[in-house]
C-alpha cells in the first residue's frame, strides 16, 4: 500500500517547482514593468527632451540626467521587451513614481507634452532667436538664419528688416521638436489670426500696412513706459507722418547706434548715417526696432486724435512726456528736461 501512495507525491513535487518558477517570473516581470522607477529630481516636474538623431543610449543618459532612476537595467529590459527601437525626438513629461511601462509606451508612441512658448520684451532678432531656442529644439543660429534669409522671407512678404514683425508676443502651445521653418509657419498662422479684418481696416484708415503699424508701435513702446500714454504718442507720430515731418524719434537713434541705454541724445547721434535715423530721414525706418507687443500695436491702431507735434520727456524723468503743439512750447519743455539731466549730472 505504501508503494502505491508514494508515486503521486513524486509527481506533485516537480509541478510545485514549476508553479514557483512561473510565479517568480510573473512577479519579476510585473516588478520591472509596473514598479515605480522614475522620480524627477527634487520632486518637481521634469521633462525628457530627446533631440534628432538620438540613439537609445542617448535616451538613457538624458533620463538619468533629468531624473532619479532607481533601476536603469529594468528600464532597458522593458524597452527591449516592448520593442522600443525607433527613437522619436520630442519633449516628454516625467512624472514622479512613473513606471517603466508608462514611460516606454509614451516614448514609443511619440506622445509629447506641448511647450508653452512665450516671448516678450524683446529688442533684437538675436535676442528673440536666443529666447526661442531656450524653449525649443531648434537652435538660435537656425532661427536667426531664417530671419535674415531674403529668399525665404520673400515667401512671407517680409525681408531681414521686417521679419521680426511676424512674431506677436503671446503664449503659444507648440511641440518642442519643431524646427525653424515649422516655427515660422506657426508664427505666420498666429500673425494672420491676430491681424483680423477689423485691425486691417484700422491700419488702412491711417493709412499704414500691418508691418508699418508694427514698426511704429515698436517706436512708441520704446518711447514711453506708460501704456496709457501710448495712444497719445502714436497720435503725435501719425500727425508728423501726415505732415511729412521727420519723426525725430530718439529710440530710432539708440537703435541706429546700438545703445538703448543712452539717456541723452547728442549731436554725434543725430548725425549718425543710418536708415533708422529718423532725424535725418523722413517717414518710418525700414522695420521695427523691437518686437512690438499687441498693446503697442493696438495703441497705434486706436491712436489718440490731437494736434500735438512735439514731445519731450518730463523733467521728473519718470518715463512720461510733455506734449506741445508748437515748437516754442516744445523748446520750453526741452529746457526743463535738459536742466533735470544737468542737475542729476547725466551727460550721456
Amino acid at each position: 500500500m505504501l508503494a502505491k501512495t508514494s508515486e503521486p507525491l513524486l509527481l506533485k513535487k516537480p509541478l510545485s517547482w514549476l508553479i514557483v518558477v512561473v510565479l517568480a517570473v510573473f512577479i519579476y516581470f510585473a516588478y520591472i514593468l509596473f514598479a515605480p522607477n522614475i522620480f524627477p529630481k527634487q520632486d518637481k516636474k521634469a521633462y525628457l527632451c530627446i533631440p534628432d538623431s538620438s540613439g537609445f543610449e542617448d535616451v538613457v543618459t538624458l533620463l538619468q540626467k533629468e531624473s532619479k532612476v532607481w533601476n536603469t537595467a529594468s528600464f532597458k529590459q522593458v524597452s527591449a521587451l516592448l520593442r522600443y527601437t525607433k527613437i522619436r525626438p520630442g519633449r516628454y513629461e516625467l512624472k514622479s513614481g512613473m513606471n517603466n511601462f508608462q514611460l516606454v509606451r509614451i516614448l514609443r508612441s511619440g506622445r509629447q507634452t506641448p511647450v508653452k512658448l512665450t516671448f516678450n520684451n524683446i529688442r533684437t532678432k538675436e535676442q528673440l532667436a536666443g529666447r526661442l531656442s531656450l524653449q525649443l529644439m531648434a537652435d538660435s543660429a537656425s532661427i536667426l538664419n531664417l530671419m535674415n534669409d531674403t529668399a525665404f522671407l520673400a515667401t512671407y512678404q517680409l525681408n531681414p528688416n521686417t521679419s521680426i514683425a511676424l512674431f506677436i508676443p503671446d503664449t503659444y502651445e507648440v511641440f518642442w521638436d519643431m524646427d525653424a521653418k515649422e516655427l515660422f509657419e506657426r508664427m505666420k498662422k498666429e500673425y494672420n489670426k491676430f491681424w483680423t479684418d477689423e485691425r486691417k481696416a484700422k491700419a488702412l484708415a491711417i493709412p499704414l500696412t500691418p508691418v508699418e503699424v508694427s514698426t511704429l508701435a515698436s517706436i512708441v513702446e520704446e518711447e514711453t513706459n506708460g501704456k496709457a500714454e501710448r495712444p497719445m504718442v502714436a497720435g503725435l507720430y501719425i500727425n508728423r507722418l501726415k505732415k511729412n515731418m521727420p519723426l525725430q524719434a530718439d529710440p530710432t537713434l539708440k537703435f541706429a547706434v546700438g545703445d538703448f541705454s543712452l539717456k541723452r541724445i547728442l549731436l554725434e547721434h543725430v548725425l549718425k548715417i543710418s536708415p533708422y535715423n529718423t532725424y535725418r530721414n523722413r517717414g518710418l525706418p525700414p522695420g521695427p526696432i523691437r518686437v512690438a507687443s499687441p498693446n503697442g500695436i493696438d495703441a497705434v491702431l486706436n491712436y489718440e486724435h490731437h494736434g500735438y507735434l512735439y514731445m519731450c520727456a518730463k523733467e521728473t524723468l519718470n518715463g512720461e512726456h510733455n506734449f506741445a503743439a508748437t515748437y516754442a512750447e516744445h523748446q520750453a519743455n526741452a529746457a526743463k528736461y535738459q536742466k533735470a539731466l544737468d542737475d542729476r549730472k547725466i551727460f550721456k
